[in-house]
């Protein structure tokens, strides 16, 4: 995403706010683009993606609130610490639900899915950077749709979860009885 914030406003499509002109250095965009061709590899690798996953979880979340926080310079301090708890939280929900879904394709025994997924993240995560930058209600609305989807999911994995802990529990006495 950074990587292709940072080429869209070299390449003059869009303009950035002034705190985020860094962006736009090519070392940071060489920087950027390297990070993304680990992460396009690491992606590819069955199970060895569950553990990058896992470890970007600490790394996303924090890291789009930072950009959130870069680019509202512009707006009050109410505003701008809302933007970058929302921000965090929403890089949060997309970062839980890509690693939910990475786990249910991992448990597949063939690696093409692990290796599709994965393309289609990487093509999404460049076409959404792009919808953000040129179309923001487009961008908002894809947004709100995919965390209502997420908030959904996540209701039927708590229940479904809640049914294997509490089959467990039944087998359990029934063992010890």
């Amino acid at each position: 995403m950074v990587a292709t914030l940072g080429l869209l406003a070299r390449f003059g499509l869009i303009t950035l706010p002034p705190k985020l002109g860094v962006l736009t250095n090519g070392y940071v965009i060489g920087a950027c683009t390297a990070l993304f061709l680990i992460e396009f590899v690491a992606d590819k690798i069955p199970l060895f993606d569950l553990l990058w996953n896992a470890l970007h979880t600490f790394v996303r979340p924090p890291i789009a609130a930072l950009v959130a926080y870069g680019s509202t310079t512009e707006l009050s301090p109410q505003m701008r610490l809302l933007s970058v708890v929302v921000g965090g939280i929403i890089a949060l929900a997309a970062h839980s639900a890509k690693t939910a879904v990475r786990t249910m394709i991992s448990a597949s025994p063939e690696p093409l899915s692990n290796v599709t997924l994965s393309a289609v993240e990487d093509a999404l995560a460049i076409f959404l950077t792009w919808v953000a930058t040129a179309h923001p209600y487009w961008a908002a609305t894809i947004v709100i749709v995919s965390l209502v989807a997420v908030a959904i999911a996540l209701r039927y994995v708590v229940r479904a979860v809640t049914g294997l802990v509490r089959g467990a529990e039944e087998t359990l006495e029934e063992w010890l009885s």
